[in-house]
């Protein structure tokens, strides 16, 4: 519930500990969160003054992804089109709600949510999708990827953008730890848009299939990792799919 109940629960959980309904060994905790607003800064409504139901913004969400996806790729086959819209549209709504810090009050806009830059889902699933097309490339080019990590015994990191995305890499376990422990999500969130943002500088500066056999397979690596972490963070955690073309 929001945080207009504070109080409400403060009472409840202090009734419930005098009554033994609740031993000190239980954590009793009210996970409350701002309003939503619509662009005009007060409580997001329709038209007509109605209460916004979520099957609405989901399929009008779903329709604005499918018009981008019908934009960018329109030789997709339409199955494929519907896959991603679906994907990028519901995950887009979810991903606002998660990645802001839930005791504030914001604006609900489907531009930003929507925005292919910044802390949105469509950023974070591109940045995945880059990645499983240098998997498709390698294919192309008889790159053998896995003969290669699994050829890995030790890393070879030079380049400032190959050794500030592996740093990263390693926090995962504190963002998820963090998040639980403040029951904000918004942690996790943020963590993923600065790897997809760290990826992006090593993807701009350090070539991954045309780079020195030395490097490759660390590289391949750091790209393997941050597709895993992506997704892992999206999907399983979040329960926002992730999708292999944009």
């Amino acid at each position: 519930t929001d945080a207009r109940q504070k109080l409400h629960f403060e009472m409840l959980f202090a009734v419930g500990r005098m009554a033994g309904w609740a031993p000190e060994n239980i954590e009793l905790a009210h996970v409350m969160f701002g309003s939503v607003l619509g662009e005009n800064g007060k409580p997001l409504k329709t038209r007509s003054g109605e209460n916004v139901k979520l099957k609405e913004l989901l399929d009008e969400a779903v329709e604005r992804a499918r018009a981008v996806v019908d934009q960018k790729n329109p030789d997709l086959p339409d199955d494929k089109k519907e896959q991603i819209a679906n994907a990028v549209g519901i995950g887009a709504i979810k991903y606002a709600d998660y990645s802001n810090n839930r005791t504030s009050d914001y604006v609900f806009s489907f531009d930003k949510m929507l925005a292919m830059e910044g802390n949105t889902a469509p950023y974070m699933q591109y940045a995945y999708a880059r990645i499983k097309s240098i998997e498709r490339k390698a294919i192309e080019k008889d790159v053998d990827a896995d003969a290669e990590l699994k050829s890995i015994t030790s890393l070879n990191l030079t380049d400032s953008a190959e050794i500030d995305l592996a740093k990263h890499l390693v926090r995962y376990g504190e963002a998820i730890e963090a998040a639980v422990a403040d029951y904000r999500p918004n942690y996790l969130t943020t963590y993923l848009y600065e790897l997809a943002a760290k990826f992006s500088a090593f993807y701009t500066n350090c070539p991954v299939l045309k780079a020195a056999p030395e490097k490759r397979p660390t590289r391949l690596l750091l790209c393997d990792l941050t597709a895993k972490t992506i997704k892992h963070g999206l999907e399983n955690l979040l329960g926002i799919q992730v999708v292999e073309q944009m």
